[in-house]
């Protein structure tokens, strides 16, 4: 389903519920506030589904949009979700109730709705609910400001490879709303907490590099981030900070969690499919940016992604 498509579906519906992944970064935030807020625009009912997992560096986009407990959606968006092992646990009872719609923007995506609209040209998931709600007039301010949010942080500023000239476009659109971009670039892009600089300080003391530090390595533990009294604000994009280590190519950022299991982020460059990569450990994402999920210590996960990598590398 192309984005025309998705838009004149969506305004035959109404009590509307958007789901948002684990974990959530602005992209998945702001694509599903501006959608919410649009979709109000036009007379529909929409909600969001309460994210356990968001920081305080994205709840005060939310205000106003959670949905209360005893909403009862007749139609359940998903919104930069890939695949089923994203949902959150609040999310995954819809997942098994039937999600109606996905709009994505990841190649892997699993297609687990009964409808979806996928465009992995796409920078920023954002980009593509931009077309779907100016499908329906002019955007306002108070949509424009979310989705800006969502692709200045999926391409890090419009720093990434991902960023194409329709996402500068995109972006002076929303920007021509009268937003203020440079708020939100400061809020996300130029300020840091002491903790996570003193986080930053030991990555670098810690680092494995290989290949003459073309690969580079970095694990936070719960010891880490309990040691700095750090919380997951303070770990926000952790995984952006290892690629700017110069002589690096391919940069693999561990995060332990609860439970025994360990998250990693893999960023690359065009010498390197960061997808590829983690389709071996059961994840996926863009050919530069994918992440997985695995069990096992802080090691067990080094060395699974290090032979992740080699096994790629022997077939590229």
């Amino acid at each position: 389903m192309e984005y025309r498509e998705a838009a004149e579906l969506l305004l035959r519906q109404n009590d509307i519920l958007i789901l948002t992944h684990k974990r959530p970064d602005g992209d998945t935030i702001g694509c599903a506030v501006g959608l919410c807020l649009a979709l109000r625009a036009q007379g529909r009912t929409a909600w969001l589904l309460p994210n356990e997992d968001a920081t305080r560096l994205f709840t005060p986009y939310l205000e106003g949009c959670l949905a209360p407990e005893d909403f009862r959606p007749a139609f359940v968006v998903s919104v930069d979700i890939a695949g089923k092992g994203l949902f959150t646990p609040a999310g995954e009872q819809w997942l098994q109730k039937g999600i109606d719609l996905a709009i994505d923007h990841h190649p892997s995506q699993e297609y687990f709705a009964k409808e979806t609209c996928l465009d992995a040209g796409r920078a920023a998931c954002g980009e593509l609910v931009y077309d779907i709600v100016r499908q329906w007039g002019p955007v306002s301010r108070e949509v424009a400001l979310p989705l800006y949010v969502a692709v200045s942080t999926d391409t890090g500023c419009f720093q990434y490879s991902n960023t194409s000239p329709d996402t500068h476009r995109v972006a002076a659109a929303l920007m021509e709303t009268g937003i203020d971009a440079q708020w939100v670039n400061k809020r996300h892009f130029r300020t840091k907490s002491l903790k996570r600089l003193k986080l930053e300080a030991l990555i670098v003391d810690t680092m494995d590099l290989h290949d003459d530090g073309a690969i580079a390595i970095a694990a936070v533990s719960l010891d880490d981030m309990a040691r700095l009294e750090a919380d997951e604000a303070d770990a926000e994009d952790i995984a952006a900070f290892v690629g700017q280590l110069e002589g690096v190519r391919t940069s693999v950022t561990i995060r332990e969690l609860e439970g025994g299991s360990c998250k990693l982020s893999v960023r690359t460059d065009e010498t390197l499919s960061a997808t590829g990569v983690c389709a071996l450990l059961g994840g996926g994402g863009h050919a530069a940016a994918a992440g997985c999920t695995i069990t096992g210590s802080v090691e067990d996960a080094k060395a699974a992604i290090l032979s992740a990598i080699r096994q790629v590398q022997g077939h590229a």
